[in-house]
């Protein structure tokens, strides 16, 4: 009789397993297919739970379903802390190389997936609907099997003190346009201009281009000093959204000089094989780079190879 086969469940393997797949691992990719489902479903389960209705007649379903997915996250958080060594650094302890990982972004957003749920199921009798709403924050682990909300997240990163400046200038101009129709507003409109905070209200939406119109001046100095507001709005606002689309210009440009650099050092010997084909494919998986950018890269460098 043969014996069965048992999978290996080795601290690399189940590093391996939880991380996204690599091409010829199928198992992990199960995994993964998996965990993505599971959290779609849990995003699509928080908000069925707030239709009370549909709360109330499938109660039982929506709280065994938590129970079985704040089991599997439990698990796959304690399997990542345990096998997490595996991608230590060299020179790191194993205590070291988790206590880093628990303050890593992604650990982070993988213990409040689970914490608003335990936390329920420990106090059962207190109303915490407001701590269980929390778990819409599972949506995030998404991350860990996106490019793309990983390339938004490391450019919000990069330009953190950019979109500091661009946010504290919104502020003060919040501040300025609040103060300035509080005076010029506050004896005709007391009940909506009465004091700089209410003021701030008309201030946003202005700023923010969106104009709901149910708070707006009345008299003629009001509405040349909110016509002033809502032209400085328009460049406030688009103030952050030029740094983003220019953080991702410059974002994708190192990309794709990474790329070109790896490509550079693999036609040393002037020949792609396949092991370099699939690095080279990994990489631009990595780096989020589609398909056209990978074809301009190459033909680039083969051109300028051409002419050297």
């Amino acid at each position: 009789m043969k014996p069965i086969n048992m999978p290996n469940f080795s601290r690399k393997r189940v590093w391996s397993l939880l991380e996204p797949a690599n091409e010829n691992d199928n198992f992990s990719r199960i995994v993964d297919v998996f965990l993505v489902g599971l959290i779609f479903f849990n995003i699509l389960m928080v908000i069925l739970e707030t239709v009370e209705e549909l709360y109330t007649h499938y109660r039982v379903f929506f709280k065994y379903f938590e129970l079985f997915s704040v089991i599997i996250f439990s698990f796959e958080y304690i399997g990542r802390l345990w096998s997490c060594v595996e991608n230590k650094e060299n020179y790191e302890s194993n205590f070291k190389s988790r206590i880093r990982y628990i303050f890593s972004f992604s650990a982070i957003i993988d213990a409040v997936a689970i914490l608003p749920s335990l936390l329920a199921f420990l106090f059962p009798t207190v109303d915490l609907r407001f701590v269980r709403a929390l778990r819409i924050f599972r949506l995030l682990k998404f991350s860990r099997y996106s490019n793309s909300i990983n390339t938004l997240l490391v450019v919000l990163w990069d330009q953190r003190k950019s979109f500091g400046a661009a946010f504290f200038i919104l502020f003060i101009v919040l501040i300025i346009s609040s103060s300035g129709m509080y005076l010029v507003e506050k004896d005709v409109q007391p009940e909506k201009f009465g004091s700089i905070p209410q003021s701030m209200w008309w201030s946003i939406v202005t700023l923010t281009t969106v104009g709901y119109g149910d708070v707006f001046p009345i008299t003629s100095l009001g509405k040349i000093f909110g016509s002033i507001i809502i032209i400085l709005g328009i460049g406030t606002v688009a103030l952050p959204a030029g740094i983003l689309a220019s953080a991702f210009t410059e974002h994708t440009k190192r990309s794709q000089k990474r790329y070109e650099e790896k490509l550079k050092f693999m036609l040393t010997d002037d020949i792609i094989d396949d092991k370099e084909r699939k690095e080279l494919n990994k990489l631009s998986e990595r780096l989020n780079l589609s398909d056209e950018d990978i074809e301009a890269i190459e033909e680039h460098y083969k051109n300028k190879k051409k002419k050297s």
